[in-house]
């Protein structure tokens, strides 16, 4: 592969609107050929999950996403939504087999907040896919976000 990757896929949840992440895919996303498809794992409360109602999770997921397809795509970068499975790892699995991107990006929030980065999901999609894996940190709350060097 030559130059900056052409199919980009973000996994991301609450973070999908971080304004690091959007700027990072725009800078990467550089020629018109590139596509992102921007995928948000439904993620859901542990009552819902008992409860097996998924239908909040995925609501609130397609309401981030359509925002950030938004953002991209006023940056003149291709992009689409795809609310994946609540496991992360098997909602890029899955994604990966209907758009076979070149690089995927993550985003989590800061380690002490973070769901994903207490279970190591990002080092495990490191050793899971074939793709290189950027990681970055999103924190809302501080407005604080930066780039992980893995």
């Amino acid at each position: 592969m030559f130059g900056q990757p052409q199919r980009i896929l973000v996994v991301a949840n609450e973070t999908v609107i971080g304004n690091a992440l959007l700027e990072a895919v725009v800078q990467i996303a550089t020629t018109p050929e590139a596509q992102v498809l921007a995928l948000a794992p439904a993620l859901n409360s542990r009552i819902a999950h008992w409860a097996s109602s998924e239908d909040r999770a995925r609501e609130d997921a397609e309401l981030r996403l359509a925002r950030c397809v938004e953002v991209l795509t006023a940056a003149d970068v291709h992009a689409e939504g795809l609310v994946g499975d609540a496991d992360p790892l098997q909602a890029v699995e899955d994604a990966l087999r209907l758009f076979p991107a070149e690089q995927i990006i993550v985003a989590t929030h800061p380690e002490q907040r973070s769901n994903w980065l207490a279970r190591d999901i990002v080092m495990r999609m490191r050793k899971r896919f074939d793709q290189p894996v950027l990681h970055i940190v999103v924190d809302l709350e501080r407005a604080q976000e930066y780039l992980h060097a893995a």
